[in-house]
């Protein structure tokens, strides 16, 4: 078998690799994930190198060989490190709260926001304005993240909202007084 594109990774000690047919599936420490590769696309795990190969040099193939490669990556890491995202809650009067398996958010509307956790996250939230949403699922943790932002994202003349921890806000100036 000529390997016509070939992308390798490194296996960290603890994680297990498997692959049967097109299904990776990917286990360590924290946990397991599994992820259906596309029809062209094949992984091979030699010692601790696990390769992902295309069939052709085409143009579909080409894309979803970096894509995959970075997916499994992504896998790999998770189940070894996980992955974190933080945020930031700015504003008077505004607070989260877990609660079972809910999270609650004051955010200065006239009701509270109740977002359901979804299973393989763990959210913790210090000083009432803190929310840390960790997991082994790169996507899962980016997308929850992006919907608790979303609710109230930063705004740019007080600064009050939902920001991840880092992030850069640019501040306008609110209105002049003319003649």
């Amino acid at each position: 078998m000529s390997r016509v594109g070939k992308k390798s990774i490194t296996v960290p000690a603890g994680v297990k690799i498997s692959s049967k047919d097109s299904v990776v599936l990917v286990e360590g420490p924290k946990g397991k994930l599994q992820w259906t590769l596309p029809e062209g696309i094949t992984v091979s795990v030699e010692g601790s190198e696990l390769s992902v190969n295309r069939a052709d040099d085409s143009r579909k193939l080409r894309a979803l060989h970096g894509t995959n490669r970075s997916l499994v990556n992504n896998m790999i890491i998770g189940v070894s490190q996980g992955f974190v995202k933080e945020l930031e809650i700015i504003g008077v009067g505004f607070r989260a709260a877990v609660k079972g398996k809910v999270l609650d958010l004051s955010l200065g509307k006239s009701h509270p926001i109740n977002q359901p956790i979804p299973d393989g996250l763990t959210i913790t939230v210090t000083d009432n304005t803190k929310v840390k949403v960790e997991g082994i699922d790169k996507q899962m943790v980016g997308q929850f993240a992006a919907e608790v932002r979303g609710y109230y994202p930063p705004e740019p003349y007080k600064g009050k909202g939902v920001r991840y921890v880092g992030e850069n806000v640019r501040r306008k100036e609110g209105k002049s007084v003319g003649k």
